[in-house]
């Protein structure tokens, strides 16, 4: 695993633009939702912690990962957030069925953003194990959701 050595989740609070006047969509898959919740959590809170009005962040929840860039794509529509943040988590299996999956989030959620000229982020974990995604959504490799928050307050500034 790349992350191997570090927290990924670290960053410089300074180069983080204020999220103050800003408003956030976030989709979050229901599927893996111990790991979901706290992806979620981890970027409500650095939204918060940014300057961001809770009552600025709309939370949607969807059933899984595949339903992700749909989610997106409904938020899109009401023309009022400044960014969308994606955050879900496929563990690979024993089948292909990982692969396909993941490939289609990852694209569907890429066209959303394209489409519709607004950043939407990619927090959607891809993980071997359900240790891995544990430890990448709130453990010694930080969190993704927070990842994204960041991803999101830099790209609404842009």
């Amino acid at each position: 695993m790349s992350s191997e050595l570090k927290n990924l989740s670290s960053y410089n609070k300074d180069e983080v633009p204020s999220g103050e006047r800003c408003s956030f969509g976030i989709v979050v898959s229901d599927w893996n939702d111990e790991i979901t919740n706290a992806l979620l959590e981890g970027a409500v809170q650095t939204l918060i912690e940014h300057g961001t009005d809770e009552k600025d962040i709309h939370i949607q929840h969807v059933p899984g990962a595949f339903e992700l860039p749909f989610g997106a794509s409904e938020l899109s529509n009401k023309k009022k957030f400044d960014a969308i943040i994606c955050l879900g988590c496929i563990i690979q299996g024993e089948t292909r069925h990982f692969e396909f999956i993941a490939d289609a989030v990852a694209n569907g959620i890429m066209q959303v953003s394209l489409k519709e000229e607004l950043p939407v982020i990619f927090g959607v974990l891809t993980t071997n194990t359900l240790e891995q995604a544990k430890e990448r959504s709130g453990g010694k490799y930080g969190n993704k959701g927070v990842e994204a928050a960041i991803t999101a307050l830099k790209m609404s500034d842009i």
